[in-house]
């Protein structure tokens, strides 16, 4: 029996347990059934998953979830501790007793894909899998097969939402693993302004997998701050599809903050289509023990006059492996614009490793373009110094382990964000350390170098 099979078989049981549905999705769901089938799950042989083994997926026995049971005083340690609305899904069942859409302000809809559909399917047929189709990779057109649940948020014309929008997947420790296909759709019209997060989370003993497909499009001067916080446990797979569309003069994003999962794979594209349009990919990832985690990022520049900045950095313990592959991509007659790619990585093993591929395509001769990766383990020399201030050496490691993320921690917006990713890179520190010192004194120590 092949890989394929046992998902479109499972696919086929679900179908015939549900109801009738339109027949766009029916259309849809039928063809990325289709190309799934014929693509098969990615192989080392193929370019973009060269460095990255699906098989522990493929090879998987995995359940639909039929309920969205969990316990509230477990999810309470889990979430977030910040004020938002809230979007919760267990096991990629929406679970309403789990969320806060209680007093959305005028221009703002935040629904679970299923209400969406029920409600008004054809509002939502035009946008979905428009940006990501079933030919963008196997795990897009399972997703398709699949599709269901998920998000749908809209912004309307000049809507400033105060709050931030959680949309929160847990992920339960169940008997038979699990696994779900949602997607996150969010339409930001002219002059909005929001932020997301998206925030994967679960119980210590989840061996689920997660195959999500997130659109996003924003509308001119559209400004969306998007976090992706993956928190999940260290024996969840994690695939993640993302595509962003960007028009004239407005502003995205992307804080991708990569913690747990036992394989994790990001795909990230952005697309500058008008005049005045900016991203920012900003990224940290962290392996420990048998992690593995496999960052791609594009950004196409399809107009003139756009900008883009991209900083990612890995932190590689024990056997972990990172990659990453990030390209910039100017168009032909793309002038005047920027476009700027670093990729930092630091192992704290020597069994730790990391592929890294940056990349520039370009098609356009007036443009700034750079690009960059290092790699590279702990000064010593750094260690001891902090060590003669009185600072043992464990903690010492955690502080210029801390120091190498500042970069990407410091523009994180939300300090319950960054204080999960403190702790979880560099353990609980005295309190008498914070972050800006430390950058401070870890630059001046460079300097002396």
């Amino acid at each position: 029996m092949s890989d394929t099979h046992t998902f479109l078989e499972t696919l086929h049981q679900h179908r015939q347990s549900m109801g009738p549905e339109p027949t766009w999705i029916a259309a849809r769901r039928q063809a990325g059934a289709a190309r799934f089938e014929a693509m098969g799950f990615p192989t080392r042989r193929d370019e973009e998953w060269k460095y990255t083994d699906v098989r522990g997926i493929a090879q998987g026995n995995f359940a639909l979830a039929e309920s969205a049971e969990f316990s509230q005083a477990t999810a309470a340690t889990l979430t977030l501790p910040l004020e938002a609305y809230r979007l919760t899904f267990v096991d990629g069942v929406f679970s309403a007793s789990l969320s806060d859409l209680e007093h959305l302000p005028e221009g703002l809809q935040v629904l679970p894909l299923s209400k969406a559909l029920e409600t008004n399917h054809e509002a939502v047929g035009g946008p979905l899998g428009r940006l990501t189709g079933v030919d963008f990779s196997a795990f897009a057109a399972l997703n398709t097969a699949f599709m269901e649940e998920g998000a749908v948020i809209r912004i309307a014309a000049g809507c400033v939402v105060e709050k931030p929008i959680i949309v929160q997947f847990l992920s339960r420790a169940n008997d038979q693993p699990t696994m779900c296909h949602p997607r996150v759709l969010v339409e930001a019209a002219g002059r909005s302004e929001a932020t997301l997060i998206e925030h994967y989370i679960g119980e210590k003993d989840a061996q689920n997998f997660t195959n999500v497909v997130g659109e996003f499009m924003l509308d001119r001067g559209a400004i969306l701050q998007h976090y992706k916080l993956q928190e999940a446990p260290l024996g969840d797979y994690h695939v993640a599809s993302m595509h962003v569309e960007q028009n004239r003069d407005s502003r995205y994003t992307s804080y991708s903050l990569n913690l747990g999962g036992a394989l994790v794979r990001n795909d990230l594209i952005s697309d500058l289509n008008g005049q005045g349009a900016e991203t920012n990919f900003l990224g940290l990832f962290f392996g420990q023990d048998r992690q593995h985690v496999d960052n791609h990022t594009k950004v196409n520049h399809n107009a003139p006059l756009t900008f883009s900045n991209e900083n990612y950095k890995g932190i590689l313990d024990d056997r972990a492996h990172g990659v990453f592959n990030g390209k910039v991509f100017v168009k032909r007659d793309s002038q005047k614009i920027e476009g700027y790619q670093s990729n930092q990585n630091l192992l704290l093993s020597d069994r730790a490793r990391i592929d890294a591929k940056p990349e520039l395509e370009i098609y356009a001769d007036d443009v700034k373009c750079s690009h960059g990766t290092t790699t590279g383990q702990l000064d010593e020399e750094a260690v001891f110094a902090l060590r003669t201030r009185g600072i043992d050496e464990a903690t010492a490691r955690a502080l210029l382990t801390l120091a190498f993320a500042g970069e990407v921690l410091e523009e994180v917006k939300l300090d319950v964000v960054s204080e999960r990713v403190e702790l979880a890179v560099a353990g609980k520190l005295p309190e008498r350390f914070n972050l800006t010192g430390l950058v401070e004194a870890a630059s001046a120590l460079n300097e002396l170098d």
